[in-house]
C-alpha cells in the first residue's frame, strides 16, 4: 500500500531572489547621486591642485628673475639708458646689459653682449623706476630722478598671471624690488 501525503499551507508562494523594478530604480538614483558628488569633488580637487602648482611655478620664476636682475645690476658700472620698459647698463668688460619688457609679448628679456634670454613670460605689467641713493627724510623711500647719471637705485615692479582651464587665475601679488648699483 502506498500512502500519499499532501501538505497544504496558507503561505504565499516564495519569491525568487532579485530586485523589483522600483528597488532597481531607487538604487540607480542613489548610485548616480553618489557618483555625481564624487566627480564634483575630483574636479574641484584637480582644479585646486593645478592652481597651486601654477602659483608655485609663477613664484619660482619670479624669484629666479629677481635674483638674476639683482646679481647683474649690482655689478654694473652705470645706467646708460632708461625708459619705464627698458634699462641699459654699462657692464664693463662684459659689454652692454639690457633688460627690456615687451607689453605685447608679455615678456622680460635680458640681453648681455648680444645674447638674449627671456626671464619672465606671461607678465601683465612691469615698470622700472630710478632713484638717488639718499632716502627721503623720515621714510624708506628714495628721491626719484630723471637723469641716468645720478641713478643709484633701480626699482622693478611686475605682475604675472596664467590661464588654467581657460580662465585667467593665480595673478601674483605685485613683485617689487629695489636694487642698488654698487659700483658707483
Amino acid at each position: 500500500m502506498v500512502f500519499k501525503t499532501t501538505f497544504s499551507s496558507n503561505r504565499p508562494p516564495r519569491r525568487q531572489g532579485g530586485f523589483t523594478l522600483v528597488e532597481y530604480m531607487i538604487g540607480m538614483g542613489i548610485a548616480g547621486t553618489i557618483l555625481t558628488v564624487i566627480l564634483a569633488l575630483v574636479l574641484y580637487s584637480g582644479r585646486n591642485f593645478a592652481s597651486l602648482a601654477n602659483y608655485a611655478n609663477l613664484q619660482a620664476t619670479s624669484l629666479h628673475a629677481i635674483d638674476q636682475m639683482s646679481a647683474d645690476i649690482r655689478q654694473t658700472d652705470e645706467l646708460t639708458a632708461f625708459t619705464t620698459n627698458s634699462m641699459t647698463f654699462d657692464f664693463g668688460a662684459n659689454g652692454t646689459l639690457v633688460y627690456a619688457y615687451s607689453p605685447s609679448a608679455r615678456t622680460l628679456t635680458r640681453t648681455l653682449a648680444g645674447t638674449s634670454k627671456v626671464l619672465l613670460t606671461e607678465c601683465d605689467t612691469m615698470t622700472f623706476s630710478i632713484f638717488q641713493r639718499n632716502p627721503v627724510a623720515g621714510t624708506w623711500d628714495q628721491y626719484a630722478i630723471g637723469d641716468t647719471n645720478e641713478t643709484k637705485v633701480i626699482q622693478v615692479k611686475w605682475k604675472c598671471s596664467r590661464a588654467i582651464f581657460g580662465q585667467k587665475v593665480n595673478t601674483e601679488e605685485e613683485q617689487t624690488s629695489k636694487i642698488v648699483i654698487r659700483s658707483n
